[in-house]
């Protein structure tokens, strides 16, 4: 049985691969030369920014991720710094290069279409495997190996985190525009 905080983020995991499926079919909308609307890229990079990155990122980096490094030693150093941060941060460079892509399409320059493809595809691949390991590997190996204080801690810290991003209007946010965006492609 997971842990609460480790269910909510697998939950999470969820709405994150159903946007990598609508960024898989908008790419191939482009590729086949059909008729899109780039300016729902940048809605797309709402999404991966505020909700997969700020929002879910934000609660396994500043919490999760941070007690088993502290936690953990070398080995969970290792884990997390050299493994689960590095793809995060190789996840906001496809952003940051997706957003300069759709940029230049918008403004007519249609070779950087391939940029565009090949940034998305890009980040939806490393996501993919990235969420299989924290699914499969990582969330389980946290809760073998940490305190059942710690946990207790982690679960406690996520609510809060996720009760003001529901004031916000977050999860909500994000979850309609999932929601739109695989009825439209």
């Amino acid at each position: 049985m997971n842990r609460e905080s480790i269910q909510i983020m697998m939950e999470e995991h969820q709405y994150i691969k159903r946007m990598l499926e609508v960024i898989r079919r908008y790419c191939y909308r482009v590729l086949q030369g059909k008729e899109v609307e780039y300016t729902d890229v940048y809605r797309i990079i709402d999404f991966i920014r505020n909700y997969a990155d700020r929002h879910h990122h934000g609660k396994e980096e500043k919490i999760l991720f941070n007690r088993m490094m502290e936690e953990m030693g070398a080995l969970g150093e290792k884990l997390i710094r050299q493994g689960m941060l590095v793809e995060h941060d190789l996840g906001r460079l496809y952003t940051q290069e997706l957003e300069i892509a759709v940029g230049k399409v918008i403004n007519g320059d249609e070779e950087s279409k391939l940029d565009l493809i090949a940034n998305a595809i890009g980040y939806t691949h490393l996501l993919h495997r990235h969420i299989d390991k924290e699914d499969e590997v990582i969330y389980t190996f946290a809760e073998k190996n940490l305190s059942a204080e710690i946990l207790d801690e982690v679960d406690e810290q996520c609510k809060t985190h996720d009760i003001k991003e529901e004031k916000e209007g977050t999860q909500q946010k994000y979850i309609s525009l999932v929601e739109e965006l695989e009825n439209k492609y």
